[in-house]
């Protein structure tokens, strides 16, 4: 399945010349020139679909790039705008559940950060731990809690890239945090905010391990995002999480959990979701340093 060979490792020199040039490749696709990149999970695609002037790129044709095997992820990246804002947009993403190494996982991060993008937007269905959440509801990550079992910077660092040691206190970005509230009460759309616990699925997680992630202090649970996060920091690329709250976790509802659900709510928030993106693109690419 993989598409580069390695395994799970940080960011030496020769991913480096591999996100250059896969960089350079989409650059040629388009004259536009993105700042901001916004990253759609499952069932959250829509997005793209509605971008001016967009070039849309599958991932198979993109050099060394993952291919998205999951269901509800389109595969391809679309470059475009969202009203002024220029945004590289990736329908869909890999998972390490795929088969992955982490740092294939990551590796459409670093071709992002190689494309100039420096402001990042993470989406994602997720389960909601916290019962305040319902079904539907969109939450605004304040910060994460990595449960993959390793992390995407193990092994040789690259300076080019970013520092061997990472700080991760503000993970996920406080001012883009305080600008999808903002924009969130504007727009008359409730929206919370929570720890988001990153596994590795592909199972869902039992009852007892979500007894275990509340008392941890996760409220929402999903398989993806933290890898990304890392890696974006990494590379001195400030982040906004938002996740769907797609089905409850196992054991809050006394009901079995299923891919369809993921999907038919994701369809069901998707009006919500996608003004609450273009709401926030304009403040973040302007703090970014363009549009």
């Amino acid at each position: 399945m993989s598409p580069r060979g390695g395994g799970a490792g940080g960011g030496g020199a020769s991913d480096f010349a591999h996100a250059d040039r896969a960089a350079k490749f989409i650059l040629s696709k388009t004259k536009l020139r993105p700042r901001v990149a916004v990253v759609l999970g499952s069932g959250l695609g829509a997005f793209a679909d509605d971008l001016a002037g967009a070039v849309r790129i599958p991932y198979e044709k993109i050099p060394g790039f993952p291919r998205s095997t999951a269901e509800g992820h389109a595969g391809r990246l679309v470059i475009g705008k969202a009203g002024d804002v220029v945004v590289a947009a990736m329908q869909g993403r890999v998972h390490f559940y795929e088969g992955y190494s982490l740092r294939e996982v990551v590796f459409p991060m670093r071709v992002l950060g190689r494309l100039g993008i420096r402001a990042t937007i993470l989406t994602n269905a997720a389960g909601g731990i916290n019962t305040d959440f319902k079904q539907g509801a969109l939450v605004v990550i304040r910060d994460h809690i990595d449960l993959q079992g390793s992390n995407p910077l193990i092994g040789g660092n690259d300076e080019r890239f970013g520092a061997r040691f990472p700080d991760m206190t503000q993970a996920y970005s406080k001012s883009y945090r305080s600008i999808a509230t903002e924009e969130s009460r504007r727009l008359g759309i409730e929206v919370f905010e929570g720890v988001y616990a990153a596994l590795t699925g592909p199972s869902y997680e039992t009852p007892a391990e979500i007894r275990y992630l509340r008392t941890i202090g996760a409220d929402l649970v999903g398989m993806s995002t933290a890898p990304e996060v890392i890696v974006a920091r990494h590379m001195g690329i400030r982040v906004l999480g938002i996740s769907c709250v797609t089905n409850m976790a196992a054991g809050i509802l006394d009901q079995p959990i299923n891919h369809a659900e993921v999907m038919e709510t994701g369809e069901r928030v998707k009006g919500q979701f996608v003004a609450l993106l273009r709401a926030v693109l304009p403040r973040i690419a302007a703090d970014a340093g363009g549009k």
